[in-house]
């Protein structure tokens, strides 16, 4: 069992690397040549009965992942959960989904449109969490989600793959202050989403995040190819509870910002 979850999230974790491809580099540069731990991964999903956040969590339950924690996101629409498992060196995996029902017609219609290309039984699929898009959109249709969600248009034109792996900075080697990977990465070239800060979270919540700005890379549409935000790299830093051990949450403020790292207009 221990295997095939490694296999599946080495799976995910070259998907992920298909199109951001910053991230090898930034793996070298905090790594040293190290391995370096995950912290969590992230996907997006609808809230539609055939693709929610509850179908994309079966598959991991069956590895031995547990809920751990549910989060809302009012203003951005979406519900999320995080899963964690026994093993402390398997990624906490981060769960979110759009309210689909408080779009407007126009944009809920979209969004049936591509549930319906898929089979009842999509997330049975042993490949499901790295089998990317599984429906076909035109970029009309994209540009119309984008307008109201950008959370809609990445999930709507990338589908089912990793939105983002994470750094656990507790468990480099050669650093353990975020600021300091911060200005490393800056110093190296690459831009940091800056909303909410550069480090998003605080001692006293127990956690701090910062990320990368995604990557771009050419996605198919149905009457052209356009080149939007891809994935991105995240960086956390958590702080232990009065018991000793890790905190191993989120804290929704931040994560409010950190979806922000895919904007189009970055």
């Amino acid at each position: 069992m221990a295997t095939q979850l490694t296999n599946l999230f080495n799976k995910i974790w070259q998907q992920y690397l298909s199109v951001t491809p910053s991230v090898k580099n930034i793996y070298q540069l905090l790594g040293n040549g190290n391995d370096i731990i995950n912290d969590h991964v992230a996907y997006r999903t609808f809230n539609h009965p055939k693709i929610n956040l509850e179908k994309l969590a079966e598959g991991l339950i069956k590895f031995g992942y547990s809920e751990c924690g549910q989060y809302d996101f009012t203003a951005k629409k979406l519900n999320a959960k995080h899963f964690e498992h026994p093993d402390s060196t398997m990624p906490k995996v981060f769960i979110s989904e759009l309210k689909v029902e408080e779009f407007s017609s126009k944009v809920q219609a979209i969004v049936t449109g591509l549930i319906n290309q898929l089979p009842d039984n999509v997330c049975e699929r042993a490949d499901f969490l790295y089998s990317g898009r599984l429906w076909q959109i035109s970029s009309t249709d994209y540009q119309t989600l984008l307008e109201v969600s950008e959370y809609a248009a990445w999930l709507a034109a990338w589908g089912y793959r990793a939105n983002h792996f994470t750094v656990s900075i507790n468990h480099l080697a050669n650093f353990d202050d975020i600021e300091i990977v911060n200005s490393t990465l800056k110093k190296a070239g690459y831009l940091l989403n800056t909303n909410g800060g550069e480090v998003k979270g605080n001692q006293n919540v127990k956690l701090e995040q910062s990320s990368t700005l995604a990557d771009k890379a050419p996605v198919d549409f149905t009457d052209t190819t356009i080149e939007i935000p891809s994935c991105f790299y995240e960086f956390a830093k958590r702080y232990p509870l009065s018991n000793g051990k890790l905190y191993t949450g989120f804290v929704a403020a931040s994560a409010d910002k950190i979806f922000d790292s895919t904007n189009v207009k970055n």
